[in-house]
């Protein structure tokens, strides 16, 4: 099943395919989106990465979690449920 990661601290111009390219390193991503403003269409500077199992989304948290991203130290986490 897969996990979905929140990243946190992204640089203003990381896109969601940069984030993409970034996770496919560690393993399988599912899916990948930098969140926008709904009026501006600007990053709000986090995003959503799913993984496709546990043990990738595991390992995207301990190999990426406070590495630099497009000049910005990002956080990665297991997203929060409910």
């Amino acid at each position: 099943m897969a996990v979905k990661l929140f990243i946190g601290g992204l640089s203003f111009s990381t896109s969601s395919e940069r984030l993409r390219e970034t996770f496919a390193a560690v393993g399988s991503v599912e899916s990948a989106s930098v969140v926008t403003d709904r009026d501006t269409g600007r990053s709000r500077g986090f995003g959503f990465v799913e993984m496709a199992t546990s043990e990738e989304a595991n390992e995207a948290v301990r190999r990426l979690n406070g590495t630099e991203l497009d000049g910005r130290q990002i956080k990665v986490e297991v997203a929060k449920s409910g």
